[in-house]
């Protein structure tokens, strides 16, 4: 699944635009490395977000194409 859409759908990130914006402005790293949008994220992939002052680091424990809201959270592992 596309790193902009995981971020959607694990709603990390409330719109898929933003999430792509975040991308394209280097505020999402994968694996300590700055991501692209397109690139692809697998289980245990480590993603942090800097949203602001804030700095979200999480674990993707799933990745699936659709969850609903109750279960979004269950996708990812907050790390701090």
């Amino acid at each position: 699944m596309r790193l902009d859409k995981y971020l959607k759908v694990s709603r990390l990130i409330k719109r898929r635009t933003i999430a792509n914006e975040a991308c394209d402005a280097g505020r999402v790293l994968v694996n300590d490395k700055v991501a692209r949008a397109s690139y692809e994220v697998k289980e245990g992939d480590l993603i942090e977000l800097q949203l602001g002052a804030r700095t979200l680091k999480v674990r993707v424990v799933r990745v699936s194409e659709f969850a609903p809201k109750g279960e979004a959270a269950e996708m990812y592992e907050a790390l701090s």
